[in-house]
């Protein structure tokens, strides 16, 4: 029998999340309703008595202070309320809180459950409003709080309910499961019948990748050891699934790799061999023969650098754009979860001690049409920051530092970036801890979560462009407690010396970690029937490349077995035997006693052919702006700017995460009086008792891609190391991740402006050499995304070439961090750096509905000789406060600090270093050229300040006052005053566009 437990509150108390989505019908939707009430309801199919099922109400789900609860009858009658909306999860799909409640019954009656038993949630609306039609509850269901991917919903009037009508207890069950048979692939086809498999397969894989699968299979080699192993010729899904997966755009990078054509106008042609490898990778392999704390770079889970004699650190940033489109809340959660396993993954294990996020959405007020399976910017939105939210807080790990970042553009795929940062021991149980090692014969363990539906073709999915067709098995839907558990189990075998390597199960699940382990032992033997499953029904290839989440690969030695499955045991963490590693040169896999795949480890990795793509640079040109007068007050124009979604205050978005769990967070996202001014940089304590620190920032700017992806790539490595220096993070120790996100970039009919991305493409890397090797900063790990377009009919939307550049750097006493925020009257203001006519593709500039021509260009001599005598000046103790100027210019950025120290300042923009170079006020005050700061000094050292920053452009421009108004007196065109605003009004305006 299936059983209800129906949790609401009782008459009076206030019910938050009823208030919040009445709220939002009215807001995002314009739709009119008096109240809204939620219901929390149990579905069960475990056979229990009356009084257990009273007892999980009073004990388990309800508070009995403020809630009330109903067994197997509706909590509320007819004439409750005028509509009933109930929205619960599809079978198949992962419900976290009705594995916790399953788990609360286990724990309360000592039940042990089979894994077709259980609890399944979902939640009732109650909507009061006579103008509520049954065609806007559906609007409400499909546009605000359901997901049709993932979720289902049941709709009852209060004419129906009178009448009878109910929802029928019923459980969301994956209804008898899929074909468990193997199935063989005839590749003697013909070209458009190899395409058509791939197609049809979500594969991802070209004609011409699909020749060289079809070539392995004719070799008369591989056909005798075939034979042998009592496989057929053809290959079988399990195999085709696999070597899609292994070669898929997201695991082996095949545009960052590929031979490329470049040529530009003014240049003669170019042949690049792989831009990973002579851009980034070449940096880092300069920069690596003058420093000696890179650990590992570029062949683990995440880049790994020294931080002190008995510590590492390791640093990885992922995206998770297409499920987060289709599924903002689950792909999002996923997309934190998983970075964390990246770190958890790296070496033999690191502990995973801060989180960092960076989103890109269109404006939340974006109010055109959508098409397809667009979702609202404002819902994805809130839905993509819930879901890292609860994936950092619950997982214990605390989030210090990020970026939003608004463009019309992001509407086709949002992007949203997760990075985790983690604490590994330089030796671990007698070896050193950043090194993997496997011996044949070591056993293939699964720890963690069971394996689903959930994430079915995940890596190939996200090689493609999104469109109206893309699959709802591709999001999976994260689960930060189990993982949680999962982690400090295996820091503790660590610890103990269980663990012989190991990696998470990401893309590709156990496809990509065994097959990617396995090169370490030369392979690995697999029995899929071994796994454990959530529900019974899945095909051996689902088995295989299943991306449920919280799931890690571990090798252990035969003589550790007992001790590790006894320590899982003991924590909880359900752990499986699923086959050993080899030396057979075969990724071997089996299924009921079978082998049902055979793979060379040497074509799995290595047999993919290259790419050979063109690429054309043509320089654009845009309109200039039609600027105001000369002599006009800026009062207006700086508020106006203060209110733009990509300068506007984040805090009540970022105030949602947790920044102090773990106790190691020195400086936060937010300082000053008030703590509600913006820091540049995140700083940390790792180690307790140590005043060494670990200072993390970032730098994107994609607005100047329009203009040219070089000089946004290099604004962007700009910006990052302006942040932490500008914290006290010591210029010559500071390690860089590259993080790309592009439109697809490969010509075709659907893309024929293909050369022209791919053009962008190569001027960003080479910027990214040029500049890191210019300041000495080494990429030690990095992302591609290059599939970032949504396609619907004749409409194609692609995002702006993005680039996202997160820096970690060192601080050698945490005690001389810097903030933002102004200190105390009377310290002297002074800007660092020059300022040029640079505002092509500013924030001003897009004020006024134009681009403009003239991007910030870094000179990185200049920059960094900034940067060090900055940093000489902030570890001697002379600087109060220092912030970067970026988005916004020097206006901007004068705003937050006297916001952030909630006093008034003076300015005087003649005495802006440069000032003389720009013929107009608002050009100055806004122009965001880079490697400029704000200082703040106080005044007894103020000529010790100015005999450090002798050798870089610097000057004293102003005052702080304590009046609590910003002044700025103008450069050009005479009068008094360019600008009089008080700090309540600045911090207002600033503070009102996202405060939801």
């Amino acid at each position: 029998m299936i059983h209800r437990i129906e949790v609401g509150f009782k008459p009076g108390v206030l019910d938050a999340l009823g208030q919040s989505v009445a709220r939002s019908v009215a807001e995002d939707l314009g739709l009119e309703t008096e109240r809204v009430r939620t219901v929390a309801v149990y579905t069960t199919n475990i056979e229990l008595s009356a009084r257990d099922l009273d007892r999980l109400g009073r004990e388990l789900f309800a508070d009995p202070v403020i809630q009330q609860f109903s067994v197997d009858r509706p909590l509320h009658s007819a004439g409750d309320f005028d509509w009933l909306l109930e929205i619960g999860f599809r079978p198949g799909v992962t419900d976290n809180v009705g594995q916790s409640a399953a788990q609360g019954l286990q724990d309360m009656l000592g039940n042990k459950l089979s894994s077709s038993r259980g609890f399944f949630t979902s939640c009732q609306y109650l909507f009061e409003g006579v103008k509520l039609t049954r065609r806007d509850i559906e609007h409400i269901a499909r546009d605000l709080l359901a997901n049709g991917l993932i979720e289902r919903w049941q709709i009852i009037s209060r004419e129906e309910w009178s009448r009878g009508a109910r929802i029928e207890p019923s459980v969301p069950l994956v209804a008898g499961g899929g074909s468990t048979e193997v199935a063989l692939y005839d590749l003697e086809v013909p070209d458009s019948e190899l395409l058509k498999i791939s197609q049809t397969g979500l594969l991802s894989l070209s004609l011409e990748e699909m020749k060289a699968i079809q070539g392995y299979f004719r070799r008369p080699a591989v056909l005798k050891s075939r034979a042998a192993l009592g496989l057929e010729a053809r290959p079988t899904d399990i195999e085709l699934e696999c070597l899609a997966q292994t070669w898929s755009e997201h695991c082996k990078h095949k545009i960052f790799s590929a031979t490329i054509e470049y040529a530009a106008d003014g240049e003669p042609p170019q042949v690049i061999e792989g831009l990973f490898r002579t851009c980034i990778k070449r940096a880092t392999e300069e920069i690596g023969r003058k420093v000696d704390w890179l650990v590992s770079v570029f062949h683990d889970n995440a880049g790994v650098v020294a931080f002190d004699d008995h510590w590492c650190l390791a640093l990885k940033v992922e995206t998770h754009n297409s499920p987060s489109a289709l599924d903002p809340y689950g792909g999002a959660i996923t997309g934190i979860v998983g970075v964390n396993r990246d770190i958890l993954g790296t070496g033999i294990g690191s502990r995973m001690i801060f989180n960092t996020d960076v989103f890109c959405f269109a404006p939340p007020d974006y109010d055109k049409p959508l098409t397809g399976k667009l979702l609202h910017p404002k819902r994805i939105f809130k839905g993509v920051h819930r879901g890292v939210r609860d994936g950092g807080n619950q997982s214990g790990i605390p989030t210090v530092n990020g970026a939003i970042v608004f463009d019309d553009r992001y509407r086709g795929k949002p992007l949203v970036f997760c990075g985790t940062g983690g604490l590994l021991p330089r030796q671990v149980a007698g070896r050193p801890g950043h090194e993997k090692k496997i011996l044949p014969g070591d056993h293939v363990l699964m720890v963690g979560g069971r394996i689903g539906k959930d994430g079915i073709h995940g890596a190939t999915f996200s090689s493609l462009e999104l469109d109206e067709n893309s699959p709802a098995s591709a999001v999976q839907i994260g689960d930060p407690i189990t993982q949680k558990k999962m982690a400090d189990c295996l820091i503790e075998a660590r610890d103990s010396g269980f663990i012989r390597s190991l990696t998470d199960n990401g893309a590709g699940g156990l496809s990509s970690s065994v097959g990617e382990l396995a090169r370490l032992s030369g392979g690995a033997e697999l029995h899929l029937e071994r796994a454990p499953l959530k529900y019974a029904g899945l095909a051996p290839w689902e088995i295989l490349l299943s991306e449920a989440q919280e799931r890690m690969t571990v090798a252990v030695a035969p003589e550790d077995l007992p001790a590790f499955m006894d320590l899982c045991r003991r924590r909880e963490v359900e752990a499986t035997d699923l086959g050993t590693f080899t030396d057979s040169g075969l990724f071997r896999v089996f299924y009921q006693g079978r082998t049902v795949a055979a793979l060379e480890l040497e074509f799995l990795h290595e047999g993919l052919p290259g790419m050979r793509l063109q690429a054309r640079w043509e320089k654009p040109s845009f309109q200039e702006p039609q600027l105001p007068p000369a002599d006009e007050r800026l009062d207006r124009a700086l508020l106006a700017l203060l209110g733009r979604y990509n300068i506007c205050s984040k805090e009540a978005v970022v105030r949602q995460y947790d920044h102090e769990v773990q106790a190691l967070t020195v400086i936060k996202p937010f300082t000053g009086a008030q703590n509600d001014g913006p820091s540049d940089a995140a700083v940390l304590r790792p180690v307790p008792g140590s005043n060494r620190g670990v200072v993390i920032g970032c730098g994107i700017v994609p607005r100047y891609s329009d203009l040219d992806t070089y000089n946004m790539a290099a604004c962007a490595i700009d910006e990052a190391l302006r942040n932490v220096v500008a914290t006290g993070a010591r210029p010559d120790r500071v390690a860089g991740l590259d993080n790309f996100c592009w439109p697809d970039p490969v010509y075709s009919e659907k893309t024929p402006d293909g050369r022209y991305k791919l053009a962008q493409l190569v001027r960003a890397c080479r910027a990214v050499y040029d500049y890191c090797t210019a300041f000495g900063v080494p990429c030690i790990s990095g992302k591609d995304s290059m599939k970032n377009d949504y396609g619907s009919g004749a409409e194609k939307i692609s995002i702006p070439p993005t680039l996202l550049f997160t820096v970690m750097g060192v601080i050698d006493d945490i005690r001389k961090a810097v903030t933002v925020d102004f200190k105390r009257p009377g310290d002297s203001i002074y800007v660092v750096g020059e300022t040029f006519e640079e505002l092509g593709g500013s924030e001003y500039y897009a004020m006024l509905g134009a681009v403009g021509n003239r991007v910030p260009a870094v000179d990185a001599a200049r920059s960094r000789a900034v940067f060090d005598s900055l940093h000489r000046a902030i570890s001697a103790g002379l600087v109060a406060s220092c912030h970067d100027i970026s988005d916004g210019g020097l206006g901007a950025a004068l705003a937050e600090c006297v916001i952030a120290g909630n006093l008034g300042a003076e300015i005087d923009l003649s005495a802006v270093p440069g000032s003389q170079g720009l013929s107009r006020n608002d050009l100055l005050l806004f122009s965001e050229s880079q490697g400029r700061f704000v200082v703040s000094v106080e005044g007894k050292n103020c000529l010790d300040f100015e005999q450090v920053m002798q050798a870089v452009p610097q000057a004293k421009v102003g005052v702080v006052t304590e009046a609590g108004i910003l002044r700025i007196k103008p450069a050009r065109v005479g009068g008094s005053e360019l600008v009089r605003l008080s700090v309540e009004e600045l911090r207002r305006v600033w503070k009102a566009p996202l405060d939801w």
